[in-house]
């Protein structure tokens, strides 16, 4: 006997094969990205279930005759089978992967479906002309099994998801995986009740909506892909387009069965070749795109790592750096107190000679105590360490203690220091004054090396708005320590605040250093929200070196400050 089936047969080929299509794509994709992972080898034998639904749904809408429709219409109880599957997918994704034994212990509710599928326990025909059919309790019990072992793989999943040892990305995984189920079960709900309510009601869709239950499948599939196989994105992209693409292909193909006319074959025959060589470009152009990514990627990890080598590599010489500085600075601080007992004649007097020679070792061991320190104050900085006490400073006290401590050395060299405090007191500021007294003092220090002849002058000033260099409501504290030396060239200011960095014509002056002043003091105020820099006209034209510091910032604010800079770093 043949079925009266209406033309919604024509609306599956546009609606199944495609879906079929991408299915048989995204089940060799996950196969291909790892084929010994049973997580991968579980969800390639779930998708296969569904492709095998989708081609029997597609098989029910083109049996004409009554028999075959009936064999493909109890065939598709076995589509439940899918979702023991998906349960060993879910136990090997949470890491508890089954024994075969008990794999057949889950697969043994099924049995009475393979005894039963030819009966009418299962479907049975009762419409003979539009072959309509009734569901028997086998197929209600098929759907039972579903129910009962979906739930138990969303147990599973939220139990898994619980677990406080479980990592952040495993939890992302659980997220698509869940939104991929309640995605699917929502839509095939909606959608079998749509039909149901339609077909009862007589509407003229009818059975028509169930086509569109399979693409709730392919939702969640693509959720179950993606989650697993993430890092291959752009894989599955490529794939994608091509399984659209030959989908494409076939449906136009499809249209050749329908054809009534030449002008309809030609017509087809054109637009069959527009697609192939359109859809051979959007093929080659993802593809390229492809490799174009991958490269990038695979730079991007191999910076990822060598960024990652050079820090352990930096923090292990800041390391040794502080270990050894510590070790150093012990003997060298010995030597200098016993030294200095010599110049004091403790131990007995002492020739001009010797003196003039004890002069030298100590003015030698103090440059070497100078550069353990900044070495020390370089380690701290990089590793994070250096401490910071911040209270309520007098900017005009600082710079007095500064110039009471280098008046004897700028006249031992010939030069004049001058001191330019403002007539008003200023506000006083939230810094650690130790530190900040340091970076000045090295400035002037360095002023006085520098200078052949001249002078050096200290500026303190309060300046706003437009002038500050730093936001700053209340305005900004400006010390400038400006000399009449041998100035710096333009080409060197950029780089003047860089580590191990000196300017080329200090070597003409014989002034010692390494260029770490600068560095340490720079970090130094950069870590209390100020900001440092240099200014020159050029050779022999002199410096200015400045600091600025915020006014009317409280405890609070330059300790959260501190902790965003110590981060930068």
């Amino acid at each position: 006997m043949m079925c009266e089936l209406d033309a919604y047969r024509l609306l599956n080929l546009y609606t199944h094969i495609p879906i079929f299509v991408v299915s048989i794509f995204l089940a060799v994709f996950v196969l291909s990205a790892d084929k010994k992972n049973s997580i991968n080898r579980n969800l390639f034998i779930f998708i296969l279930f569904f492709c095998f639904w989708v081609i029997d749904d597609l098989l029910q809408w083109w049996s004409l005759r009554q028999e075959i429709n009936l064999f493909f219409t109890r065939l598709s109880i076995f589509e439940t089978v899918s979702v023991a599957f998906f349960l060993f997918f879910v136990y090997a994704f949470i890491k508890k992967e089954l024994g075969w034994k008990q794999k057949a212990l889950l697969l043994i509710p099924y049995i009475p479906l393979v005894f039963l599928f030819l009966t009418k326990y299962n479907v049975y025909i009762v419409g003979g002309e539009r072959c309509n059919t009734e569901l028997g309790g086998l197929y209600w019990y098929g759907y039972l099994i579903s129910i009962v072992y979906t739930l138990w793989s969303l147990v599973l999943l939220f139990s898994y998801y619980r677990n406080k040892d479980v990592e952040k990305k495993i939890k992302d995984q659980i997220k698509k995986i869940t939104v991929g189920i309640v995605i699917g079960v929502l839509w095939f709900i909606f959608f079998s009740i749509l039909t149901s309510f339609s077909v009862s009601n007589n509407y003229w869709v009818g059975d028509g909506v169930s086509l569109f239950i399979p693409f709730g499948m392919v939702i969640f599939i693509s959720f179950l892909v993606y989650a697993i196989t993430k890092h291959q994105f752009l894989n599955l992209k490529l794939l994608a387009a091509q399984a659209l693409t030959y989908s494409i292909w076939i449906l136009i193909g499809s249209q050749y069965f329908f054809a009534s006319s030449t002008i309809v074959y030609l017509l087809v025959t054109l637009t069959l070749l527009l697609s192939v060589v359109f859809g051979i470009m959007l093929i080659k152009s993802i593809r390229l795109e492809v490799q174009r990514k991958e490269e990038l990627q695979d730079m991007s990890n191999k910076l990822a790592q060598a960024n990652d080598q050079l820090r352990k590599l930096d923090n292990a010489k800041s390391e040794f750096i502080s270990i050894a500085s510590h070790q150093l600075r012990t003997p060298l601080t010995a030597i200098k107190g016993f030294v200095s007992l010599l110049l004091e004649g403790s131990y007995g007097k002492i020739s001009p000679k010797q003196e003039d020679v004890l002069n030298k070792v100590y003015l030698s061991n103090d440059r070497l105590v100078n550069l353990v320190e900044d070495l020390l104050n370089i380690s701290r900085i990089e590793s994070g360490r250096m401490e910071f006490k911040f209270e309520l400073w007098q900017v005009e006290d600082i710079c007095q203690e500064v110039m009471d401590t280098f008046v004897i050395r700028a006249k031992e060299h010939g030069l004049s220091l001058d001191y330019k405090k403002p007539s008003e007191l200023l506000p006083k500021i939230m810094v650690d004054g130790a530190k900040v007294r340091e970076v000045i003092s090295n400035m002037v220090d360095n002023a006085i090396k520098y200078t052949p002849k001249g002078g050096v002058t200290l500026k303190i000033e309060k300046v706003f708005g437009e002038a500050q260099s730093i936001p700053s409501a209340e305005g900004s504290v400006r010390v400038t320590v400006s000399d009449t030396g041998i100035g710096i060239p333009e080409t060197e200011l950029p780089y003047l605040f860089a580590k191990f960095s000196r300017g080329k014509d200090v070597k003409r002056l014989n002034a010692g250093g390494t260029g770490l002043g600068l560095y340490v003091g720079r970090n130094m105020i950069e870590a209390s929200g100020g900001k440092i820099w240099a200014e020159s006209g050029g050779q022999d034209k002199g410096s200015r070196f400045i600091i600025e510091l915020p006014v009317g910032e409280n405890k609070a604010e330059v300790e959260k400050r501190l902790e965003k800079f110590v981060e930068k770093l």
